[in-house]
């Protein structure tokens, strides 16, 4: 299903529901989610090193594999055109000279910065202790996890964000590395078969210090 693009932004962040029932008769194509995770990974990552790994649960043999790991979260998984488990790479730093290096090639920096910042960056990840680089990896993924959500109400869909998981199986159970891959998050999406709950937020004053 081909949606139409909304380009007000207004209208996406302030619109965005978390939503747990969908339209299961609704898929999104192959094509049309390579696009949303596209435009997802622009958000931004320590160094550009990019640890946000998905696996994109859409079969119903996968999502069977995925039900028992959810805990309350079933709707979502039975109803969604797909769920996406959102990684963290505890070895991203290994994608480091094909990324910096394809930044040469498009012209978007010079040679002898690439070799300073790769000089400097990789080292630097390899002695980080596996508790700093957990922090790293799920702040970044975090940050493509909230792109995404944005990303899909311009295409047309709605997401919700799932916490609660079996963290400790999650990666095994979709044949990733435990030890490397770190899971994050799992995003529902799809078309909304309700409109959701709207949420306060407390006021700013109550969050901010001024000084």
């Amino acid at each position: 299903m081909q949606k139409q693009l909304e380009n007000n932004f207004q209208k996406i962040f302030k619109g965005r529901r978390s939503i747990r029932s969908y339209d299961p008769k609704i898929k999104i194509s192959k094509e049309e989610m390579q696009n949303i995770l596209a435009d997802a990974t622009l958000a931004p990552s320590s160094v550009n090193m990019q640890p946000w790994r998905f696996v994109v649960v859409e079969t119903p043999e996968a999502k069977d594999k995925l039900r028992p790991l959810i805990r309350f979260n079933t709707t979502q998984n039975d109803t969604s055109s797909a769920m996406i488990l959102i990684f963290g790479d505890m070895q991203c730093y290994e994608f480091a000279e094909e990324i910096y290096n394809q930044a040469v090639i498009e012209g978007k920096m010079p040679e002898e910065v690439k070799e300073k910042q790769l000089g400097a960056i990789l080292p630097h990840y390899k002695n980080l202790t596996s508790d700093q680089m957990n922090d790293i990896v799920k702040i970044d993924s975090s940050l493509v996890a909230m792109q995404l959500m944005l990303v899909a109400r311009a295409y047309g869909y709605d997401t919700n964000p799932i916490g609660g998981f079996e963290a400790d199986k999650l990666a095994e159970t979709f044949d990733l590395d435990p030890t490397r891959y770190v899971p994050v998050m799992i995003l529902s999406i799809g078309v909304a078969a309700d409109t959701g709950y709207e949420s306060v937020r407390l006021p700013i004053n109550k969050l901010t210090e001024w000084k």
